[in-house]
């Protein structure tokens, strides 16, 4: 992609991030950009980190392998913090811990408690989000809201996991307006069972963060309205 262009999508995206923040009476400063690099090359995601991106997000741990390797600023001063956002395979664990500094789809007490395992093993704390099915979706990963109480208690206990916030995806909708009630009802979850130093929520993508950021995200994960 065009450096030039790039640099524009970032700036419009940048500006519709700041509008939304004001809209609902919030600091921009306090929403963090997580720009999805997952369908763009490493010299793509190497120019966003140049224009200023502080976080990048892949969801395959293999495609993840080839491609950061293969980006300077990873191992320079500009280093940004990387989010792994896809299904998390208790197999591939380690290898992401090993790669990521922040897991967005801890989905299972299960899950949390191999996270917790293996930052011990590589002498670390695994900072997590825990991913909520807020909309009942079969075909989604994440815990029912109403078994969430329980499974926090156990999760916050785990030695090695440092519990950010929660985590969710709002059903795909043509329509913005659609995915408010699932922020809303994510936010209101993380204000009834978090403490308040865990109460980020990861939520909004591109066809409806501006939503998500009135609903109270703190991190939202952009892709496609970057590279289009």
């Amino acid at each position: 992609m065009d450096r030039e262009r790039l640099k524009r999508s970032l700036a419009a995206v940048t500006s519709r991030i700041e509008a939304a923040a004001r809209r609902a009476g919030r600091d921009p400063a306090g929403v963090t950009l997580i720009a999805v690099t997952k369908t763009v090359d490493a010299a793509t995601t190497q120019a966003l980190i140049e224009l200023g991106v502080h976080d990048i997000a892949e969801n395959r741990q293999q495609s993840a392998a080839e491609k950061l390797p293969l980006i300077p600023a990873l191992n320079g001063p500009q280093r940004p913090t990387l989010h792994f956002i896809g299904p998390l395979q208790r197999n591939k664990v380690k290898r992401v811990l090993e790669q990521f500094d922040v897991l967005h789809s801890v989905e299972s007490v299960k899950l949390a408690a191999e996270v917790s395992k293996r930052a011990l093993e590589l002498g670390r704390t695994a900072a997590i989000f825990v991913q909520v099915n807020v909309a009942g979706e079969a075909q989604k990963g994440g815990f029912a809201p109403d078994e969430l109480s329980d499974s926090l208690k156990e999760i916050i206990r785990l030695p090695a996991v440092r519990v950010l916030g929660l985590m969710c995806m709002a059903p795909y909708s043509d329509e913005p307006e659609a995915a408010r009630p699932h922020f809303k009802r994510l936010a209101s979850l993380s204000r009834e069972l978090l403490p308040p130093e865990a109460h980020a929520l990861s939520m909004g993508m591109s066809g409806d963060f501006e939503v998500a950021i009135e609903e109270g995200a703190t991190h939202v994960r952009v892709g496609s309205a970057l590279f289009e």
